[in-house]
């Protein structure tokens, strides 16, 4: 009914448990054999089995196999004053977190530049204790580069929305390293080092409650109108341009993430495959 009704893109919509929903949301064949192998045989009929049970094999899985990257959703642009306007500084990122590092196959170069974007929600205007975020005053560590520290804030014209931060950055490392650790992408002029601008698709639970099915008839209003959420314009590491549909990676602190079929030569498009941790509301409504 969903399909037909369009309340849901097709049979292989990411969202639906079709074979076809799960392998275009990038779950692999032996995250679903090995789910399928923890649950045992039961005689019981109504058995319901968690959504957490199928993420946590899905995780386990691409864990070993979806090397890492940076995507920035929300970009904020961050403006290093003490640096060079035409200055580039190479960094080695892993994509595995555990490989050695006289491994070159495990690795891959990032380029620091003078603007670079982390996400909006990683600054606020105002510090807290629990806050590992940028804040005015604050350092925070940019993963696999240099601490750097807010100096100014440009505000837009009704004086409330953030424009773009000044920080500099700390060449030397002498300060004590910070606790909040950022993603971010650089702005860079190199040729084949450009910002790559990609669409992200993250999704939700299709229903609001664990088992839609209680509600008789009233099962289409459990529906969850915020169970797709379309990023058309993230900025992505220019490493990761050369990906075809099927790949998968993590986007550090995000999640897992495949590469959609409605990815263009121009444009990829990136479906989120599961969270880094279990997001799913146990209990239900």
């Amino acid at each position: 009914y969903i399909v037909t009704n369009k309340y849901v893109d097709g049979w292989d919509d990411p969202r639906l448990l079709t074979l076809a929903g799960l392998r275009r949301r990038g779950v692999t064949p032996t995250a679903i054999n090995a789910f399928v192998r923890g649950l045992g045989i039961t005689r019981s009929d109504g058995s319901m089995i968690h959504m957490s049970r199928l993420e946590h094999h899905i995780r386990e899985e691409l864990n070993k196999t979806a090397p890492r990257t940076m995507v920035v959703l929300n970009p904020l642009k961050v403006v290093i004053t003490n640096m060079e306007p035409d200055k580039v500084i190479e960094l080695d990122a892993k994509k595995w977190p555990n490989s050695q590092n006289d491994d070159p196959s495990a690795s891959y170069k990032v380029q620091f530049s003078r603007v670079i974007y982390i996400e909006q929600s990683d600054f606020k205007k105002e510090d807290s204790a629990k806050y590992y975020g940028l804040a005015p005053g604050k350092s925070v560590l940019l993963r696999y580069g240099f601490p750097i520290k807010c100096t100014n804030v440009v505000l837009a014209d009704d004086n409330e929305t953030v424009c773009e931060i000044h920080a500099e950055y700390d060449p030397e490392k002498k300060t004590k390293p910070p606790k909040g650790v950022l993603h971010w992408v650089s702005e860079s002029s190199s040729p084949g080092k450009e910002l790559l601008k990609v669409e992200v698709r993250k999704f939700e639970k299709l229903f609001n409650s664990e088992n839609p099915a209680e509600l008789n008839d009233d099962w289409l209003t459990d529906i969850n109108p915020d169970s797709k959420v379309v990023v058309s314009d993230a900025y992505a590491l220019s490493s990761i341009k050369d990906a075809v549909v099927g790949d998968t990676f993590q986007f550090e602190r995000m999640g897992y993430f495949a590469v959609d079929k409605d990815s263009s030569p121009g444009k990829l498009v990136f479906n989120q495959t599961v969270t880094l941790k279990d997001s799913y509301k146990k209990g239900g409504k």
